[in-house]
């Protein structure tokens, strides 16, 4: 019973860094029907915008960590947000109505370039960062074995709670929601009735971007190591997280992040670590096969 416990909470962190990811791409393909491959990388680069953070903290002498982590945080999100709004404005709106394989190749490059400016800034080797946030608490002692629940895994479960929920109110009960949720159903009638597309777009790439920066500092404290590449990998299973959850849903993009977290922890601590991933997609492919709009897709009604 201890060991299945601390699996469900490794298993949960996990996920809900993927989750953080996996909105970016549903966010924008429910807008604009396209899938941000590049999104991948945004978090990347907010794992490294993160670690170059700590490293000027500690060199400037802030040593209270919830101060620390609130300066990281809010640097982190206000300059990976501008790497996003800057993709929209420069690969992406020239694009938009250009057919979708052309705004797909645009998006597979963005990649590659974002992976290789990465690596020659800061180069190809690994990245390690002494721990931030250490101690927890330790429960069902039995024997050698005793279930730890880090102070950090707290830190990640409420922080991106407290984000599902205001995220949550604005897209419910705010201006900007509204005028997402319009461009959602369609883009030309929204620009009839007065609502500004490009700019609705353009901060649901911020959002997204942002959204991602929280999780690239989560796997920076997390882990502990980055490098340019954690872009590509965590990016895969974020977007296969959207597709299991039900691509262009919020809430299905949360619970297939947190689905593909828990998946890769259970079968790394039962099975063969080697095989989480198969594991992972095989599990995609019998949801797809059974409900091929995911678990809380909608499918999409052609109007006529």
């Amino acid at each position: 019973m201890g060991y299945f416990l601390q699996q469900l909470i490794n298993g949960l962190t996990l996920g809900m860094i993927y989750g953080l990811i996996a909105i970016g791409y549903t966010m924008v393909y429910g807008i604009i029907g396209m899938i941000n491959f590049a999104h991948g990388e945004i978090f990347m680069i907010g794992a490294f915008i993160a670690f170059i953070a700590f490293l000027a903290l500690g060199l400037i002498g802030i040593g209270w960590v919830p101060l620390a982590l609130l300066i990281v945080l809010v640097a982190t999100m206000l300059l990976t947000s501008a790497y996003g709004w800057a993709l929209e404005r420069v690969a992406y709106r020239p694009l938009r109505h250009s057919p979708r394989l052309a705004a797909l190749i645009t998006a597979i490059g963005m990649s590659i370039f974002l992976q290789n400016y990465v690596q020659l800034l800061q180069g190809a080797r690994v990245k390690p960062l002494q721990p931030v946030v250490t101690g927890g608490v330790r429960f069902f002692e039995t024997g050698e074995f005793a279930v730890a629940f880090s102070f950090l895994q707290m830190v990640i479960i409420v922080i991106t709670l407290g984000l599902m929920l205001g995220f949550t109110l604005l897209i419910n009960r705010t201006a900007l929601g509204r005028a997402q949720r319009a461009c959602q159903q369609d883009l030309g009638m929204a620009s009839l009735v007065g609502i500004n597309v490009d700019r609705t777009i353009a901060l649901t790439f911020v959002l997204g971007a942002s959204l991602a920066s929280v999780a690239g500092l989560m796997f920076l404290l997390n882990y502990g190591v980055i490098d340019f590449y954690i872009g590509f990998q965590a990016g895969i299973k974020a977007f296969t997280a959207a597709v299991l959850g039900g691509i262009g849903s919020i809430p299905g993009a949360m619970l297939g992040g947190l689905l593909i977290g828990l998946i890769e922890a259970f079968w790394s601590a039962y099975f063969s670590v080697e095989y989480k991933d198969v594991a992972t997609f095989a599990i995609l492919i019998l949801v797809l096969i059974f409900r091929p709009t995911g678990l809380l897709g909608k499918p999409d009604v052609e109007k006529v």
